[in-house]
Order: C-alpha cells, then sequence, then structure tokens
C-alpha cells in the first residue's frame, strides 16, 4: 500500500525533481517507508513506500523494467501475482524482485494495456511506456485505491490524494457546485466529480492513457447481474464458503504483521472466523466501543475473539472526538460526511499499533443486500405496487406536503414515505436514501446557487447507475447501483483515507472480484430471503458462528451524533457552523443554518445528519477551499 503522484509535460511544463518531491512528501502518511522520483522530458512519477512484499530495497519505487522500456509507481496488492510470474518466469521474463509490482511490469510487456483483465487486486497504478512515449494510469475494479486527476488546457497531473494536486503551482480551486448538492444528497461526492471543478476521479474498472495527442478513458470491467445461477441454496452456499475462505487466505500473504478489523457484524467476524480457521498463530484482533450502550458492539467482538481465542485489543471513543476532530477531517481533501469516519480512524490507529495489514469485511453489505435500507425498499415497492400509479402520482404528494410542516421524526418519516411511493422505483431508492430532501434545500440553499444549479438534481447520480445495470429484478438493480455508487464513493474512501492516515494497509475478501461476479450469479430471493438481509452468507458462515451473531439486529458502525452535537463536540461545532461559518455561509443561508442549530440544541429535533454535513463541509473549506 502505497502513495503515487506524478504529471505530464504534454500540455506544458509541469514542473522537476522538487516539485514531485513536494507531491510526493504532502502523501508521506500514504508510504513511511521510502519514496522516490522519475522524471524525463515527457513525465514526473513520484512514489511513497508502505513496504508489504519483499521489504528490500529492491521493491523500491518508480520501478524500471529490466530492458529500461517501462517505468512505474503503484499503489495496492495483486493478490494472484504469485501464479502470474509463474507463468511468465516459465515464459522467460528475467524477474529481479520478487514484488507484485514488477509482475505488472511484465505483465504490461506481454500483453500491453489487455493485461488488466489478468489483475485480480486492489490497485491505482500509473505505467510510463517509453516506446509509445504514452502514460497508462488504471484503477482496480470496485475502486478500493483512490486516483485524482487535474486537468486543464496547459496541466495535466495524477494523484493518490487531492492534496498532493494542490502542492503545483497555479492549480485552479473553483468549486462545482453540483458537486456541492451531490455532497449534501449523498455525503460524498460521486466519482467522476470531485469538489474541484479542474480535478477529478478516474472511476473504477477504468484506465487512462495520456500522450501527446491527449487523454482517453476506456471502462475495462463490469459486474454483469444477468446471468443468475439455477444452482440450489445448498449447492450456491457451499460454493461461496469455498469461495469466501480462498480469498481470505490470499490476503494473509504478507512479509510484515497482519490483523483483522473486529466489530463484532456478520462481516467482520465471518473473516476473523475464517482467518483464524487458516492460521497457526491467534489472529490480532481490534475493535471500537463506544459508552453508549446502543452504539456499542464490543460484548459481540469479544465474544467471538474469545471463540477464535484471538490476540484482541479494544478501545472505546469518548472524549476524544473534539480534540482530534480537525485533524482526521484533513485527511479528506473534499468533503465526506460518513459520520463513521471517526471510529474507522481510531480502530486504524489501534490496529496499526501492532499490525501494518488489517483484513476488514467491507462490502458484505453491498454485495449481499446486508443494509436495513434493503428492507425497508422492499417495503415501500410492496407498498407502491398496492395503489394505482393515479393515486401515488397524484394523491400522495399533497399528502406528503401536509407533513412537511412539522419536524416531529413519525411525521417526517411519513413525508418521505409518501414521497418515495409517489416515485418510480430507482427515484424512491433515491428519496428515502437521500440525506437532504428537495423541501430542506430549497429552504436551506442561497438563491443564486440555485439559479447557477438549473434543473441539476442529485437523484441523476442514482439513476444513471439503476438504468445501466442489467440486473433482472429491483433488488439486484439497486445492489449494482451501490456498488458503483455508495461503495467507491463513502464506504472505501473513508477505509482508505482513514487507513492509510495511520499508514495501515486494509484488505477486504468480500470485494475479490471472484467473489462479487459470483455474488452477481446468486438469485435476489437467496440474498434477502423473507425478509432476512444477507441471507446466504449468514448460511456459509453458519458452521463457524453462532446465532447470536448471525441473526442479531444489525448495529452498523454508526456513532451518537446526536448526543455529540450536544455534548461532546457543541463547543466545536458552534464555532464553525455559528459563530466563524465562511464557506457554508455561501452555500446556505445563515439563519436557516441558525434555527437548525437551535432546533437541535433544545431537543425540538434531531438535525444531526444534516448539521454534521454541515460540519464536514464547513471544517474542508477552512482547510482547503480558500487557501
Amino acid at each position: 500500500m502505497c502513495g503515487i503522484a506524478g504529471f505530464t509535460h504534454f500540455s506544458g511544463n509541469m514542473g522537476d525533481k522538487d516539485t514531485l518531491k513536494k507531491m510526493g512528501d504532502s502523501i508521506y502518511h500514504r508510504g513511511p517507508d521510502a519514496g522516490g522520483e522519475h522524471i524525463n522530458e515527457h513525465v514526473g512519477l513520484a512514489h511513497r513506500r508502505l513496504a508489504i512484499i519483499d521489504l528490500s530495497d529492491a521493491g523500491i519505487q518508480p520501478m524500471t523494467s529490466h530492458d529500461g522500456k517501462y517505468v512505474i509507481v503503484f499503489n495496492g496488492e495483486i493478490y494472484n501475482f504469485q501464479a502470474i510470474r509463474d507463468e511468465l518466469s516459465a515464459a522467460g521474463y528475467p524477474f529481479k524482485t520478487h514484488t507484485d509490482t514488477e509482475v505488472i511490469l511484465a505483465l504490461y510487456a506481454t500483453e500491453g494495456e489487455k493485461m488488466l483483465s489478468k489483475l485480480n487486486g486492489m490497485f491505482a497504478f500509473a505505467l510510463w511506456d517509453t516506446t509509445s512515449e504514452k502514460l497508462m494510469i488504471a484503477r482496480d475494479r470496485m475502486g478500493k485505491k483512490p486516483l485524482y486527476y487535474l486537468q486543464t488546457e496547459t496541466q495535466f497531473a495524477f494523484a493518490s490524494e487531492i492534496k498532493a494536486l494542490l502542492t503545483l503551482p497555479n492549480v485552479p480551486r473553483d468549486i462545482r457546485l453540483d458537486a456541492v448538492y451531490d455532497f449534501f444528497a449523498y455525503q460524498y461526492i460521486p466519482d467522476p466529480k470531485s469538489i474541484f471543478t479542474h480535478i477529478h476521479k478516474l472511476p473504477p474498472a477504468h484506465y487512462m492513457t495520456i500522450d501527446a495527442s491527449g487523454v482517453n478513458i476506456q471502462q475495462y470491467w463490469d459486474v454483469s447481474f444477468k446471468n443468475t445461477s439455477d444452482e440450489s441454496e445448498v449447492v450456491l452456499t457451499q460454493k461461496l464458503r469455498d469461495l469466501a475462505t480462498h480469498c481470505t487466505k490470499q490476503r494473509m500473504v504478507s512479509d510484515v504483521p497482519l490483523g483483522a478489523f473486529l466489530s463484532g457484524g456478520v462481516d467482520s467476524s465471518g473473516v476473523v472466523a475464517m482467518m483464524a480457521t487458516n492460521s497457526k498463530t491467534p489472529v490480532t484482533t481490534c475493535s471500537i466501543g463506544f459508552d453508549e450502550k446502543k452504539f456499542n458492539e464490543t460484548e459481540f467482538a469479544k465474544e467471538v475473539a474469545n471463540q477464535y481465542q484471538t490476540d484482541h485489543h479494544e478501545f472505546t471513543v469518548h472524549q476524544n472526538v473534539a480534540d482530534n476532530l480537525e485533524k482526521i477531517v484533513a485527511y479528506f481533501d473534499e468533503p465526506f460526511a460518513d459520520p463513521s469516519l471517526v471510529p474507522t480512524f481510531f480502530v486504524s490507529e489501534l490496529a496499526r499499533q501492532q499490525v501494518t495489514v488489517a483484513i476488514a469485511g467491507d462490502g458484505g453489505d453491498e454485495v449481499f443486500a446486508g443494509y436495513e435500507k434493503y428492507t425497508k425498499d422492499a417495503t415501500e415497492n410492496r407498498l407502491r405496487n398496492k395503489f394505482p400509479k393515479f393515486i401515488r402520482k397524484y394523491v400522495f404528494p399533497k399528502f406528503a406536503d401536509l407533513l412537511s410542516n412539522s419536524n416531529a421524526t413519525v411525521f417526517r418519516k411519513g413525508k418521505s414515505l409518501l414521497t418515495s411511493l409517489s416515485q418510480e422505483p430507482a427515484m424512491g431508492f433515491y428519496t428515502t436514501n437521500s440525506q437532504i430532501d428537495d423541501r430542506q434545500w430549497q429552504k436551506l440553499a442561497q438563491q443564486d446557487i440555485k439559479e447557477k444549479l438549473g434543473d441539476y438534481h442529485p437523484s441523476k447520480i442514482t439513476i444513471d447507475a439503476y438504468e445501466k445495470s442489467d440486473g433482472p429484478d429491483h433488488l439486484a438493480k439497486i445492489l449494482y447501483t451501490d456498488m458503483k455508487t455508495y461503495l467507491p464513493g463513502g464506504i472505501l474512501v473513508k477505509v482508505d483515507r482513514m487507513s492509510m492516515a495511520n499508514s495501515l494497509e486494509v484488505r477486504a475478501p468480500l470485494l475479490d472480484k471472484d467473489v462479487v461476479e459470483f455474488s452477481a450469479t446468486v438469485p435476489s430471493e437467496m440474498k434477502f430471503k423473507n425478509g432476512e438481509k444477507k441471507h446466504i452468507l449468514k448460511e456459509a458462515f453458519k458452521p463457524m458462528l453462532p446465532d447470536d451473531i448471525l441473526y442479531r439486529k444489525k448495529m452498523g458502525f454508526s456513532v451518537p451524533l446526536a448526543s455529540w452535537f450536544r455534548h461532546e463536540i457543541k463547543e466545536l461545532a458552534q464555532r464553525y457552523l455559528i459563530e466563524q461559518a465562511q464557506g457554508l455561509k455561501g452555500i446556505f443561508n445563515h439563519d436557516q443554518v441558525v434555527t437548525l442549530w437551535k432546533e437541535h440544541q433544545n431537543g425540538n429535533a434531531d438535525h444531526s445528519a444534516l448539521l454534521w454535513s454541515m460540519l464536514m463541509f464547513e471544517m474542508w473549506w477552512v482547510k482547503y477551499a480558500h487557501a
């Protein structure tokens, strides 16, 4: 796991070796073990190394192929590198190292850009081809590793994090308003956008080539749901168990200490069980707890730790939030508001004290339908189908308007339900899960912001992904939608930034391409069965875990936000949102923000989710936007 950065000189001179070093130094936390630069008349490449495989100096990057034709900077892990290496070695390729980095160089030498189909792992890399004078940049299928690029008429640069791009001279910091709207709707900014107009994300499963003729972007993979298996549940369950175990074992290859995140939920508990079954020594496990019992899962984590006799470590988040929040948020370079970023930072910090690599259960919910929102969506769809379209379209919105004047939770939920039922399934899915509804936005947003946005609406992100899916049913389509939006834009960004802030590598076996492709063939009714979420994954883990772990109510990696705003972070939030607000005033009517704050403080309403998004935006703005 590392950090990469660089630029091309095709559009204009971007700098020298010192420029590259500044870019690399800005993401030092991603790779504190070594750094290096490569520059020629066409490109500059920078690398920060977190040594995991082949700890010798032979693994230092930028790495040049044995014949000098290709140079690479690489962030990630290739889990099938040894098999590819054996194949290429047998064909006569003269390997100099035992790294997966050199395997990418060797595979490119034999297959060019087509080699991406053979790589199984998490990665973002940039490879300079001296023969064709072309730079190739690629990102893994699910979007586990980040890749941003700056593009103007006279500039092209790339990096693992935006902060490296901002070290370059004369980088425009114009804010993209549709991305601001997206942020308040989703709590993250969906690719290919970033908060800055001229900085973009390379989408997952895409690669780009840059040469004197310009920039070209191609998609090289997608997950298909159209080939539904007709095998029995028993057969598919066994296949899933075998596949998940294999993918977990693959991720246990490391030349440095390795452990696991253990929340006590189904996914992380299953991963720890598979690790323990395939480990000769006790697995190191790390858990985070909270003072408030309804958010605290440590008792369940302890149960699994005891069952598998792990070397278990715990940390309780209480008064640490306000003291650390500004530091934590600064790692996100653009607005990001998933509140679980806080415990993710602390569990990464705790894990890094013990290990350099942690295996996690990320992906289980998106791939196997584990979120409560899928239950809610199934209920809404059943109701939607019970009413004539005329009633839904013309009567429900009127009732929803009647309920919109109250802050009472029951009325707000009723308004959301009626609004969702009045819409088509994709739009209903967006409405139910959006973090800001249209009425709130219209009330909060400054008039000039609304005018500049015109008819843009963030639901376009959800609907476009939904309509692109080839799934045979609604659940398949919303799982595809979350894999293309929420997973890479929210979950994986959070895990990458918070783990790399602590120089920790995190691996996710349930997001292996083979697991994802297999899951897409599993019938929807085996994932969400009679109201039971993640049914087939639970069946796969059943021989390994007790029922009180498999079938207890899902808590999620949530935090006591409402309480935080009234206690732990009240002073900090009041300073940013009320007393010294700057960037937020350019987007929202300040009087309305003050009203939300007062209503939350006096207990008349729970506005904690929206206030948190505002706080994250303001903290980002102070750190990055006006520098």
